[in-house]
């Protein structure tokens, strides 16, 4: 189990989860941050966090076609080489460690929130 940033987060961007996740593992994009499920310890800090209720824990997606989309497109952030990248950004340890990426998915930026 792992937390999902969605929609909601797009093109705001708040941060706060940001600030209270224990083991810094949510990406700064350009549009959106994302959570990696690898590093992510499943404590829902963020959930709780988040001013516009964008974060969901993975397994709430089921049956529903939008979280689908952004569970699938949280896992491609980290596994798929994004557009300026030579590699897939896999698991670094933490974001702190690459600070903002200033890049998305293709879903979140061709995304019309």
């Amino acid at each position: 189990m792992s937390y999902v940033i969605g929609p909601a987060c797009i093109d705001v961007n708040d941060r706060a989860c940001m600030d209270v996740c224990p083991v810094d593992c949510i990406y700064e994009g350009d549009r959106k941050s994302y959570i990696n499920p690898t590093e992510c310890i499943d404590c829902g800090a963020c959930e709780q966090e988040c001013p516009v209720d964008a974060i969901f824990v993975d397994r709430a997606a089921r049956g529903d076609e939008t979280r689908t989309l952004f569970l699938e497109d949280s896992r491609n952030f980290f596994l798929e080489v994004l557009p300026g990248r030579t590699k897939p950004l896999g698991n670094p340890g933490g974001a702190g460690k690459v600070g903002g990426l200033n890049v998305d998915t293709e879903t979140v930026a061709g995304y019309q929130a």
